[in-house]
């Protein structure tokens, strides 16, 4: 299959689920979180797929597609984080967090993969 948009990417396609099930998870979170845990994981984990559309628009110049596809990563690596918050706030389970985490590094994995090949990607 040709590649014409960042939504043809396996990786962003992986990226967005995980976010999206990361907002559907976090509608449960206390409301006394929503200003914090709640929006920074949000943010994070949709940053991942805006940073991730943006390195496929810098393909041209091999140096900025690997920045934004590191800014991807450093933004995945951050939900990480923030789901490790959610497990030891018990506002996810084990499973959950495992599965969750699971996800995130297999998009890391990717965008690793990436960035250390990039001239498979610019042009």
């Amino acid at each position: 299959m040709k590649i014409r948009t960042h939504n043809d990417l396996d990786v962003y396609k992986l990226a967005f689920e995980a976010g999206m099930e990361i907002f559907e998870i976090s509608k449960k979170f206390p409301v006394e979180e929503k200003y914090s845990l709640t929006d920074q994981m949000r943010r994070s984990s949709r940053s991942v797929c805006a940073n991730l559309a943006e390195a496929f628009r810098r393909r041209k110049y091999p140096k900025a597609f690997v920045s934004k596809l590191s800014d991807s990563e450093g933004e995945a690596a951050e939900t990480q984080v923030w789901l490790d918050f959610a497990l030891r706030c018990q506002y996810i389970d084990n499973p959950l967090h495992k599965t969750l985490l699971e996800n995130y590094d297999h998009v890391i994995g990717k965008l690793v993969n990436m960035s250390l090949h990039p001239e498979n990607w610019t042009f």
